[in-house]
């Protein structure tokens, strides 16, 4: 799936109509995050594939059901609310680059920060359409989700970039597959980096896996263009993976086929696992 992004009308022109086209020419789910561009009217209507909108909550109650009146009648086949962003992430990279994120600039994240379980059932009600909860990070978040009815718990910490030093989804999702105990679907984002990482996921009891900066790195080289072809460079080497593993079904996929590991040397940012520097090795 294609994780939401906001502002991607900065990497290309086309924005958010961009990942929709290249979700309907491979064939996969895209998530249209309510701070990107185009309108959701324009992205809705730019490609036939099925797609979720992400909500950040930036007003009151009011506010939320004038824009899911807007995201029912475009059509969207879901809701995914987004709870890990009560206040803005400490971005060092950005402050070191001199650049300041357009939502930096918004106004309403007191109403993120004052969200409760009972205003999470209210912007369901009001929704009346599948509901993703995107940000959990500890089993017990997950099994109050179960509790409040939600369809699907999403795995994420929000590409590492909210709280320093906060766990990779990775390692925090058994213990929530666990406490889910198979009441809710579980999408992951987070490091997701190359086929391999995406069956590391399903593995471990993921239902799906989302991409973020993949999006970005294939959007920003070649647009729509580009984005096809992360996403086919992700299928064929889940199908290497799975073919050296001798499974050919992802549901054969098993925890079994996963161990821990202390990482060989310094990770590569463009890795899904570490490397030793070239002169170390003999």
């Amino acid at each position: 799936m294609l994780a939401p992004i906001g502002s991607l009308q900065i990497i290309t022109p086309e924005g958010g109509v961009a990942v929709a086209k290249a979700a309907q020419e491979f064939g996969t789910v895209s998530f249209v995050s309510s701070v990107t561009q185009p309108s959701l009217e324009e992205t809705a209507a730019a490609s036939p594939n099925p797609k979720i909108f992400q909500l950040y909550v930036q007003g009151d109650l009011k506010w939320v059901e004038e824009l899911l009146t807007r995201v029912k009648k475009a059509g969207y086949k879901a809701l995914c609310l987004t709870v890990d962003t009560a206040i803005y992430g400490r971005r060092e990279r950005q402050m070191m680059d001199r650049w300041l994120p357009p939502s930096r600039r918004l106004t309403g994240y007191e109403h993120r920060a004052g969200l409760t379980w009972e205003t999470m059932d209210a912007i369901k009600e009001i929704a009346r359409l599948p509901f993703i909860l995107k940000g959990v990070a500890t089993p017990e978040d997950a099994a109050l989700a179960v509790k409040h009815g939600v369809d699907a718990v999403y795995v994420s910490n929000h590409g590492g970039r909210q709280l320093d030093h906060g766990r990779a989804t990775i390692e925090m999702l058994p213990e929530i597959v666990e406490a889910v105990g198979g009441r809710a679907e579980i999408v992951l984002d987070g490091g997701i980096v190359r086929g391999s990482d995406v069956l590391k996921a399903l593995a471990l009891g993921a239902k799906a896996v989302a991409i973020g900066k993949l999006q970005g790195w294939g959007l920003g080289a070649a647009g729509q263009a580009g984005l096809v072809r992360v996403l086919e460079l992700l299928e064929s080497e889940m199908t290497v993976t799975m073919g050296l593993l001798g499974v050919s079904r992802i549901d054969q996929l098993r925890p079994a086929h996963l161990c821990k590991t202390q990482p060989l040397g310094p990770a590569h940012e463009m890795s899904s696992f570490s490397h030793l520097p070239g002169g170390q090795l003999r």
